[in-house]
């Protein structure tokens, strides 16, 4: 049996599963083939596909295949490596938006460098390297070798193959459309104030329209959740709507402290209890909402 492992990346990889499916149909893979495929979406009739597993799962697949065939996640890569199998392993790449950057090259590389497994960057090949994997002998892998995990990090973050944006571009787009759901909290609340409205009902509208604002753009640039299965969506908004509500109570509880205790400016107090609100919201959507593969395997 191969197994092969597309990991819980939010970006599909087709392409590798379409190269799988034509050493199949030529008849150089000529055992089962299982697909861990994650978010890749594809229809296959000699394959067979699951979106996830459970870990017990994932590792029975490792342990009973004949050689994996991955992408360059780490995580995927080392536990094949743990179990001693044989791997052969494709990067994903950002020109066919597999990734937001390349990466999974480097990783691959480096572990292949090391005599760990075999490298496939270019999908013309893998029948090629598929028929060498009989005649390969992979170097044992070593749990505590922390210098080669130590190294990778320092060869993808540390010496810029990983741009600094994609690095820190969560925290980056965060900022950005935390800072304009900001705007339109106060732009909302200082409209409302002009109209002589109540302070805590500016508030409130002000917070609604917010959160309106800020769960589209958090879902769909942000954290760039692909949930759509109606019962997940509506666990998202739910457990993003409580939140904010916590949030919000926070946000009302500094507001009367800061006004109607402390007698400071409504417009300055708001401006302090959104960045303190911000800061809060960015842990529960990072931590708790949008953390999509919280309860599943990592690979």
């Amino acid at each position: 049996m191969v197994f092969v492992v597309l990991g819980t990346n939010d970006k599909g990889f087709p392409r590798l599963l379409n190269a799988i499916e034509h050493q199949i149909e030529n008849g150089t893979i000529k055992e089962e083939v299982i697909v861990q495929a994650g978010k890749t979406k594809y229809h296959s009739k000699y394959m067979k596909l699951y979106d996830m597993m459970s870990i017990e799962d994932f590792h029975k697949y490792i342990e009973e295949a004949d050689y994996i065939i991955t992408h360059g996640g780490v995580g995927s890569i080392l536990d094949s490596l743990k179990l001693g199998k044989k791997i052969i392993a494709v990067p994903r790449l950002k020109k066919y938006k597999e990734h937001v950057n390349d990466h999974q090259t480097q990783i691959i590389n480096e572990f292949e460098k090391s005599g760990y497994l075999l490298a496939v960057n270019n999908l013309e090949q893998l029948g090629q390297v598929i028929s060498q994997i009989n005649q390969f002998k992979p170097k044992k892998y070593r749990s505590n070798n922390k210098k080669f995990v130590k190294m990778l990090d320092t060869y993808i973050k540390k010496d810029n193959h990983t741009s600094w944006y994609n690095q820190y571009r969560e925290v980056i787009n965060y900022l950005v459309f935390g800072g304009l759901t900001t705007v339109v909290n106060i732009v909302s609340f200082y409209i409302m104030d002009i109209m002589e409205i109540n302070t805590y009902v500016n508030n409130t509208i002000a917070w609604v329209l917010s959160v309106i604002f800020a769960y589209v753009t958090n879902k769909l640039f942000v954290f760039e959740s692909k949930t759509s299965n109606r019962k997940e969506l509506t666990k998202e908004i739910g457990s993003f709507f409580a939140a904010r509500l916590f949030s919000y109570a926070v946000d009302m509880i500094g507001m009367y402290l800061f006004v109607s205790i402390l007698f400071i400016n409504k417009m300055i107090s708001k401006v302090v209890m959104n960045i303190i609100v911000i800061i809060l919201n960015y842990i529960f959507s990072k931590l708790f909402i949008f953390n999509q593969d919280k309860n599943t395997k990592k690979a």
